[in-house]
């Protein structure tokens, strides 16, 4: 099946702690059926210093479910996503508006 949701979306979060928040899908995981988006879903990870990087607590995105996650329109509005064919190549669609995404 075809992803709905792909890295580079800009995605806006329809349920949970983070519900209405905005940002970017960095990775997607399909067979987990989840996402890592930036700025979402933070929880802190606690490092011990190495020679490379300095230790302490330190915020990281973990991945949210791809059912909690909406993708935006050109309107900023949150959207379903549908597929159609366009001279000969499945495209995805913006069911908000009509428009290939």
């Amino acid at each position: 099946m075809a992803a709905k949701l792909k890295k580079g979306d800009t995605v806006v979060v329809l349920t949970g702690k983070d519900k209405g928040k905005q940002g970017e899908i960095s990775s997607v995981s399909p067979k987990a059926g989840k996402a890592v988006v930036d700025g979402v879903n933070i929880a802190i990870r606690h490092a011990k210093q190495s020679a490379g990087s300095q230790g302490g607590r330190i915020p990281k995105a973990m991945p949210i479910d791809l059912s909690n996650l909406a993708l935006l329109d050109k309107n900023g509005k949150a959207t379903r996503v549908g597929f159609r064919e366009e001279d000969g190549k499945k495209i995805r669609f913006a069911k908000t508006t009509g428009e290939a995404i």
